[in-house]
């Protein structure tokens, strides 16, 4: 499920993935008229210019990812313990501090 805000061109964009198989047919779009999406779009402002969709896919894929993480909702990570976040992302990306 891809929850986004009540903008029209999101629709057409689903579609047009679904059409090209680069997204699951079977996947649904929420769209909720009052979504806050202001933090994702102030952290992809100053990245706007994406070459390709995969980098765009790509780095919102990781900003949302990070997010999850930092929000505790990841097993074993406590929300604000950003000693156990910074371990988990040396164990998964083999970061040495």
């Amino acid at each position: 499920m891809i929850t986004v805000d009540k903008n029209a061109a999101y629709t057409v964009a689903i579609k047009t993935l679904k059409d090209d198989a680069t997204l699951a047919a079977q996947t649904e779009l929420r769209q909720n008229k009052y979504l806050n999406n202001r933090n994702i779009k102030r952290l992809v402002k100053p990245i706007m210019g994406f070459k390709s969709f995969n980098t765009a896919r790509r780095t919102l894929g990781g900003i949302e990812a990070m997010n999850m993480i930092r929000q505790g909702q990841v097993n074993g990570i406590a929300q604000g313990n950003s000693v156990s976040q910074a371990r988990f992302i040396e164990k998964i990306f083999g970061v040495i501090a």
